[in-house]
C-alpha cells in the first residue's frame, strides 16, 4: 500500500502546484474550487493509504526483495455469468425516466429496484453458486 500512498501524494503535490496557477492565469473561480478539493481528495486518500500500509504486513510488491513466486496463489472469487446487473440499469432507467414522464415511474423503479437489488446482492447465496 505504500506505492500507492506514494502516487496520491505525487497526485497532491501536482493540485498544490496547478491550483494557484491556475488561478493566477485564469481568475475562474470554479475551476481553481475544483483543484483545491481535488488536492484535499487526493491527500485524503494518500493519508488514508499510508495509515493502512503502517498495519498491514507487506505484499510481495511492497519489499524490495520481493519474488514473483510469492504473490502465487489464489487471487480471489470472480463470479460467472449474472443477469442481475442487466435488471439493476433498467431499474435505473425507470428511475431516470420518471421525472420525465411521471413520478410514478420513478415510484415503480424503486419497488423494481428493491427486487433487482436483493438478486444482485444474494445470488450466491442459493442455486447452482452457493457457498
Amino acid at each position: 500500500m505504500k506505492i500507492e500512498a506514494y502516487i496520491f501524494l505525487a497526485l497532491t503535490a501536482f493540485a498544490a502546484v496547478i491550483a494557484p496557477v491556475y488561478w493566477i492565469l485564469s481568475r475562474d473561480a470554479t475551476g481553481t474550487t475544483a483543484l483545491i478539493l481535488t488536492f484535499f481528495l487526493c491527500l485524503m486518500i494518500a493519508g488514508y493509504l499510508g495509515l493502512i500500509a503502517r498495519r498491514l504486513d507487506p505484499r510481495p510488491e511492497d519489499k524490495r526483495t520481493g519474488e514473483i513466486a510469492e504473490g502465487a496463489g489464489e487471487l480471489g472469487f470472480f463470479p460467472p455469468q449474472s443477469k442481475w446487473p442487466l435488471f439493476v440499469a433498467l431499474t435505473a432507467v425507470l428511475v431516470f425516466l420518471g421525472p420525465v414522464f411521471g413520478w410514478w415511474l420513478t415510484i415503480l423503479g424503486f419497488g423494481f429496484g428493491a427486487i433487482s437489488l436483493t438478486g444482485l446482492l444474494y445470488e450466491f447465496y442459493r442455486g447452482d453458486h452457493a457457498h
